[in-house]
């Protein structure tokens, strides 16, 4: 196994839903996709986020865009209108999640990276 950051085989897009953000995460190829199927579970997003007062995560597959979406409840903190947080619209929770460690095969690395 090889540890590499989430970036290394997919990329996102993120935003603010009132209190609550969204992750878009875009594999980037259907062997990623496949691979982070399993890997990148909503538990496990939800642990990454916990510190940041994430009180409920929900994953949702879009498998014909191989990617996932991910509902993070109240982690903005009362959302952009009332936040103190220097990110009060989650724009920056995408590239967080990017710098996630994933433990990775060797054998799959290769065709599953950008």
């Amino acid at each position: 196994m090889i540890t590499v950051p989430l970036y290394t085989i997919a990329y996102a897009r993120s935003g603010d839903k009132g209190a609550h953000a969204n992750i878009g995460v875009i594999a980037y190829n259907a062997l990623g996709f496949s691979f982070l199927q399993k890997e990148l579970t909503a538990e496990r997003v939800d642990a990454y986020f916990k510190p940041l007062g994430v009180t409920k995560t929900i994953r949702y597959e879009l498998t014909n865009l191989e990617a996932f979406n991910f509902m993070l409840h109240n982690i903005l903190d009362g959302g952009g209108s009332r936040s103190l947080r220097l990110d009060s619209q989650g724009k920056a929770l995408g590239q967080a999640l990017l710098q996630m460690p994933v433990e990775v095969p060797q054998e799959i690395l290769e065709k599953i990276k950008r």
